[in-house]
């Protein structure tokens, strides 16, 4: 069964392809995804997606698929397109999570998890596959261009490492959003990361001396960091 958004004549949209056999989430989704300005189906079996024509942008892929095993469907997706794809599972156990990227993932999401993540997740994707034509992300005082990689502040280029730069970007792409540690160590380091996560922490200390606005970049203890409105 397939589901539709709204933004069918929209023909400027990305579209979003939701490969999930729960009719609620799927069409939670959906409408979600078409709130946000993308135009989303959903299919319910593997094999839905990979008839799909044409590709969308976008595939977001449950591995519990009736059908057929969503890795499968991950490989075959593959193999007919550069697509940006999305693991969105229940699965959390590492073996999924390799087998999912060694066979041509581009990121893992584990439920539950909150659209806005979810948006920001897609976002960063896509600027990866996409570098030629990224949006610039600004907050404040702060503009971030993912294409050339500089950073201003109140009209005044900053010049950060390349670390600190992923750091910020990874920041930057949803601003007010809690990114935690794991998930900034995972996108600016490695998605195996295994070393001190100390070494978050100087380098976080450094890009906030650099960036010079008190408050720009705030710790929620416990949870991570986010983007503040800065003084």
């Amino acid at each position: 069964m397939e589901q539709k958004n709204g933004r069918g004549d929209d023909p400027d949209a990305l579209t979003v392809l939701v490969v999930e056999d729960d009719p609620g989430l799927a069409g939670s989704l959906v409408r979600g995804l078409d709130r946000a300005g993308y135009r989303a189906t959903s299919v319910d079996t593997g094999r839905g997606a990979l008839t799909r024509v044409p590709a969308p942008d976008v595939v977001l892929l449950d591995l519990g698929l009736p059908d057929m095993d969503g890795i499968d469907v991950c490989r075959k997706l593959r193999r007919q397109s550069d697509l940006a794809i999305i693991v969105v599972t229940a699965r959390g156990e590492e073996g999924d999570r390799v087998a999912a990227l060694d066979e041509g993932a581009d990121d893992y999401l584990v439920k539950p998890f909150g659209l806005a993540e979810l948006l920001a997740r897609i976002r960063a994707v896509l600027r990866r596959i996409r570098p030629s034509g990224p949006e610039l992300l600004s907050h404040g005082p702060l503009v971030v261009d993912p294409r050339t990689r500089k950073v201003t502040v109140r009209g005044r280029e900053i010049a950060l490492t390349p670390k600190e730069f992923d750091i910020l970007e990874c920041l930057a792409a949803d601003p007010g959003r809690v990114v935690t540690r794991q998930e900034i160590l995972e996108r600016a380091w490695d998605a195996h990361w295994y070393g001190p996560t100390k070494v978050l922490d100087v380098h976080m200390a450094a890009l906030r001396r650099k960036l010079g606005v008190p408050g720009l970049v705030e710790t929620v203890y416990g949870r991570g960091f986010r983007l503040g409105e800065g003084g």
